[in-house]
């Protein structure tokens, strides 16, 4: 009976120890649970409008900007507003590198420009010598087959639905793989396309002034407010987010601004700044490393920072002296002498002789 109630109450002492650390991993006191840390969330806010990837391909933007915020935390959010006009945008430097393609295509039809290296289509595997039949084979053959895929799984319902998901989806990864680099994008460069496959949730705004920073400032206020990240990234280079940048660092919430505006009001608000040519070179992926570890050592100096409040102190002063008085410590002359009586009555043999030799005498 004795060792059962052993056995039990030492079972209930694990039980109580894994929820004391269960509740510490949960605070924000600097521990973790026992078997790893827990770490921080990062929700990164991308203003489409006022900051598209011009220079460099949106996927590569897109995908670098997520690994240098990783560095951070863990990344939660990834979400992109702006207007219709900014997704059928073409920048000058895609432009021309759509006019140089079709010069070359004219070339290798005339048979002017031979290539050394056929074209390679990536979905089965066919060459050929000129971009032109590349790009007809495509259209007729692997476009149509991806619009028959899509209809029958638009057609389906329940069940078949999802067998028919599970039983395309290598073969459509395979074609959207593929059709950025041969096929010429409808509407603007693809930039929908590319933010959504990095996984970046994408939504269009109305066209009217200023609409994707009300519904982004929105977000991110209701993101602050149900305490869902630590680190806040926000691409954009607009003025109009150093209210919530601020509002951000009020409620202890670390701030990092994506921009090419080296001297903006965003970068001079927020805690960390970086551009996109760090960016895409992995300079901000190295730096942010160093910049949380700087923030870490400002946090612990924080905490052992010792203020002089003189209401505080004068309080504190007060108080020991009324306790001091309260015990009758010197609070009179009868006080003074019953301690010098006493400091007499010490002193009246020799210093040199012990106590047990005076009480042996």
């Amino acid at each position: 009976m004795m060792n059962c109630v052993k056995v039990s109450s030492f079972i209930h002492a694990i039980r109580s120890y894994k929820r004391f650390c269960h509740s510490e991993s949960k605070s924000h006191l600097g521990f973790g649970s026992l078997d790893s840390p827990v770490r921080a969330s990062v929700g990164i806010f991308w203003d489409l409008d006022n900051k598209p990837p011009k220079s460099f391909p949106p996927f590569d933007a897109a995908t670098k900007l997520k690994k240098a915020a990783g560095q951070f935390g863990v990344v939660r959010f990834t979400v992109a507003y702006a207007n219709r006009h900014a997704f059928s945008y073409v920048p000058p430097l895609v432009g021309q590198q759509r006019k140089e393609r079709k010069t070359l295509n004219l070339l290798e039809k005339s048979g002017v420009v031979k290539v050394e290296d056929p074209y390679i289509c990536r979905v089965c595997g066919r060459r050929f010598y000129t971009n032109e039949k590349l790009v007809n084979h495509f259209k007729q053959i692997h476009e149509r087959e991806q619009t028959k895929r899509l209809n029958q799984i638009e057609s389906a319902r329940g069940k078949m639905r999802v067998k028919l998901v599970a039983k395309y989806a290598m073969k459509m990864d395979k074609y959207k793989g593929a059709v950025r680099d041969v096929l010429t994008p409808k509407v603007g460069y693809g930039l929908a396309d590319d933010l959504k496959r990095a996984g970046f949730w994408v939504r269009t705004v109305s066209d009217k002034p200023q609409a994707a920073d009300v519904v982004l400032r929105n977000h991110l206020v209701d993101v602050m407010d149900k305490r869902m990240v630590d680190y806040v990234v926000l691409v954009s280079d607009d003025s109009d987010f150093v209210e919530v940048l601020k509002e951000a660092r009020l409620r202890c919430l670390k701030t990092v601004v994506v921009g090419d505006s080296n001297d903006g009001a965003l970068k001079r608000t927020a805690d960390a700044a970086f551009s996109w040519q760090e960016i895409m070179m992995g300079k901000a992926k190295k730096e942010a490393v160093s910049v949380v570890g700087r923030w870490k050592d400002r946090d612990v100096l924080k905490r052992l920072e010792w203020t002089y409040d003189p209401e505080v102190e004068k309080k504190l002063y007060f108080s020991e002296v009324e306790s001091d008085d309260s015990d009758g410590i010197f609070s009179g002359e009868d006080d003074k002498e019953d301690v010098g009586a006493s400091i007499l009555k010490e002193d009246a043999h020799a210093w040199w002789k012990l106590d047990s030799c005076s009480g042996h005498d």
